[in-house]
């Protein structure tokens, strides 16, 4: 045998295990004692186990890496709860976390019209631009709402209303959608004066002025809203006959009962010092029906009305206090003075008042802020004190009727007999037109006026006083406006009622329908010769207007006037809510006239609300 062959023989079989000694030693396992016992199956399950073990680490670090980039570099999504859907205009604002898991959100900067920047986002291909910008660039409007635990982005258009009509117009019902007004409760109202029971506007002048647009529409608000709401609910504390009260009159004091034959009833005279403890007073305890009514009559200076007010769950109290004086409304603490005037001394008058409105707008002054509900309040007590007498004492919940003849009144009495407007006491500057002069006349406070005197006309059963003061009001429409009237001619042939009678004309829109509206209602409601004139007025206005309707039609929205043709500057865009003001008018006017001018144009300016836009070329 050769040495080779010694060499080879001797060598040992597994020679591969001596390298691996260490590993096997671990074990107590050799490569003699596995052949000598014959253990080797045990020992090649052992390493084929860790070899598994590594392969199957090593698969799955593999596809862990391979999903990461895939993620990182596909379109992948998430199930359908965090898909996008720009379908029907939702967005599912839970998509974002979709961007979070796939990392494709990014900040980018957005070239607005090569003029200034903004921030955006980008997803692949996609930008998001912010809504806040969206929505001042566009004048549009948008907000997010939850609903069964789905978040949506509502966007609009157009937040303001189309209000469609139930009917043909009335001119003895609505006024337009009007009851939905609460006029009283504007900024621009200062309060609702106690010598008229109107509104004093602060809308041109801070001081305050009586405003005849916005006084008219005080009264059809209330003359609407007295034909939709129900009943008011009315209690009845003092008529000095049926009811009488127990009144608390210190000693002082006297409180008696006496006929009045003006009245031919029983009245409550009163007399006490004119110190506040000597006040005759009763208690009240009702709440949500705080607007009071009463008769008085005052007939010292010193004399006057005092009502106490609590709230409901702080129980603080303001006192009101209405005086003889010419002030429209002054606050001191927590007490607050209106004004009766100087010349109610001696005179028996009707007195109306919403007391919450009367708290709330002796409050409402740039160094007191304050906002009161209706619930939280309650009339606690209600006070005399001087000398004077009173009946029929209400407390209701609303007295829409007393407030609608109360400026009623005030158009019998403050007319021009004339000119027969309504002046306008402030000036008024319109940008690009001379300047117009305090007694200026309004064909949209013409047509307001005309259309409460009408109502009241009809609704008090034929009082003469206010069918003169109506038919008087005609005067300015047959008077050019550079003459004191309110009448314009677009290019010398179409008679135009002007809102604002400027120099050059400005033919604003909604005014002169609303001035049409007034015609209207007096052609209605008017004996025959005082109809024919109306009528023929208000024909004249719509020939007008069928004729330069389409002049505000932009393709997208409408124009306020035409100060663009007048001019020859950029046209005046209509806000949504003048636009829609202008819908709403020819939708109302339409059920007057079938022409088909009218009903197509309101259509056509509703779509633009809704995002529609004419054709282009």
């Amino acid at each position: 045998m050769s040495a080779a062959s010694i060499k080879t023989k001797n060598k040992p079989k597994y020679s591969v295990l001596a390298k691996l000694r260490p590993i096997t030693n671990k074990y107590k396992f050799s490569s003699t004692t596995a052949i000598n016992n014959k253990r080797e199956p045990l020992f090649f399950f052992i390493m084929r186990l860790n070899l598994k073990a590594a392969l199957l680490c090593l698969c799955i670090a593999v596809f862990v890496i391979t999903l990461s980039w895939y993620m990182r570099c596909s379109d992948f999504r998430l199930p359908h709860v965090l898909v996008r859907r720009w379908d029907r205009g939702i967005y599912d604002s839970s998509s974002s976390l979709s961007l979070a898991v796939n990392g494709q959100s990014q900040d980018i900067d957005c070239l607005i019209n090569q003029e200034y920047t903004i921030h955006c986002k980008r997803e692949n291909d996609e930008v998001y631009v912010p809504f806040s910008f969206l929505r001042s660039y566009f004048e549009v409007s948008g907000a997010l709402s939850t609903e069964n635990q789905i978040t949506r982005f509502n966007w609009t258009h157009s937040s303001a209303k189309i209000n469609y009509p139930k009917g043909k117009y009335d001119s003895r019902g609505l006024f337009m959608y009007f009851e939905n007004y609460n006029v009283e409760v504007r900024e621009r109202v200062k309060c609702i004066s106690a010598i008229e029971g109107v509104p004093i506007s602060t809308q041109w002048e801070k001081r305050g002025y009586f405003y005849p647009t916005q006084i008219a529409q005080f009264a059809l608000s209330h003359y609407s809203k007295n034909l939709t709401e129900p009943e008011p609910r009315r209690k009845i504390l003092e008529d000095a006959d049926a009811n009488q009260m127990e009144w608390i009159t210190p000693k002082s004091s006297n409180l008696t009962r006496i006929w009045h034959p003006k009245f031919n009833t029983s009245v409550v005279q009163f007399e006490t010092t004119i110190d506040y403890e000597s006040a005759i007073s009763i208690n009240v305890d009702y709440a949500l029906d705080l607007v009071l009514s009463l008769d008085l009559l005052l007939v010292s200076n010193s004399s006057s009305l005092m009502v106490t007010l609590q709230n409901r769950e702080t129980k603080h109290t303001y006192n009101l206090y209405y005086i003889i004086a010419d002030l429209v409304v002054s606050v001191q603490e927590e007490n607050i003075y209106y004004g009766l005037g100087s010349s109610s001394v001696h005179r028996w008058r009707h007195l109306t008042r919403d007391l919450l409105i009367d708290v709330q707008k002796g409050l409402l002054n740039p160094d007191k802020k304050a906002k009161i509900r209706r619930s939280e309040l309650k009339v606690a007590s209600i006070s005399f004190l001087g000398i004077g007498f009173f009946d029929n004492i209400t407390l209701s919940t609303y007295d829409h009727l007393a407030h609608f003849y109360d400026a009623a009144e005030w158009f019998v009495n403050n007319q021009d007999r004339k000119t027969g407007g309504w002046p306008n006491p402030v000036k008024r500057s319109l940008l690009g037109f001379q300047e117009l002069k305090s007694g200026w006349l309004s064909a949209m406070g013409q047509g307001h006026a005309i259309s409460v005197l009408a109502r009241a006309y009809w609704q008090s059963g034929g009082d003469k006083r206010y069918l003169k003061a109506a038919t008087n009001g005609l005067k300015p429409y047959k008077v050019l406006s550079k003459d004191g009237g309110v009448l314009a001619q677009f290019m010398e042939q179409y008679n135009w009622y002007e809102e604002y009678p400027t120099t050059p004309a400005s033919f604003v829109l909604n005014g002169f329908i609303y001035s049409l509206l007034g015609l209207y209602d007096l052609n209605c409601t008017a004996p025959a010769g005082i109809a024919r004139e109306a009528g023929k007025l208000f024909n004249q206005g719509m020939h007008s207007l069928k004729k330069m309707l389409l002049l505000y039609d932009t393709g997208s929205g409408t124009i306020y006037d035409l100060r663009h043709l007048s001019l020859g500057v950029a046209p005046n865009l209509a806000r949504w809510d003048y636009h829609a003001t202008h819908v709403n008018q020819l939708l109302l006017l339409a059920t007057i006239d079938s022409d088909p001018i009218i009903s197509t144009t309101a259509d056509r300016w509703k779509s633009y609300m809704f995002g529609k836009r004419a054709k282009h070329n």
